[in-house]
């Protein structure tokens, strides 16, 4: 629905996993991050707001629905297929421990006005000139 906000989406996430996740029982959805293209995308979002106003985060847009020819019924490899990855949850208190290790290192809060002139799938560490 349009008023599905990152929080009530946690919470659904938290309810759906918590039989196989048991440190999950004793969460709350504010002590959940969800993360989108190495984005910690804010709890009070909706992902209505987010896909309307075309969102784009530090590879590309975070929600893209655009409708692609079907590469195996092209038979042709060559073809390249723009899809979105899949989103990210994990729990705060991870976050807090491991956000100097890689791939939380790299993850920073959304925010909407922030434009990402260049990205790499390094941290700079790699073609650096001495």
């Amino acid at each position: 629905t349009k008023g599905c906000t990152i929080d009530k989406f946690l919470e659904s996430v938290r309810r759906d996993l918590m039989n196989d996740f048991r440190e999950l029982r004793g969460a709350c959805s504010e002590n959940l991050l969800y993360i989108k293209e190495d984005l910690i995308i804010p709890n009070h979002m909706t992902f209505y707001d987010l896909i309307v106003n075309k969102a784009r985060g530090k590879s590309g847009p975070l929600f893209h629905f655009d409708v692609h020819d079907d590469i195996r019924m092209l038979a042709d490899a060559t073809v390249e297929k723009d899809e979105s990855h899949a989103g990210k949850v994990v729990e705060r208190s991870w976050y807090e421990r491991n956000k100097h290790i890689f791939p939380a290192s790299r993850w920073e809060i959304y925010d909407p006005h922030k434009k990402w002139e260049k990205y790499s799938i390094h941290g700079g560490e790699v073609n650096q000139k001495p």
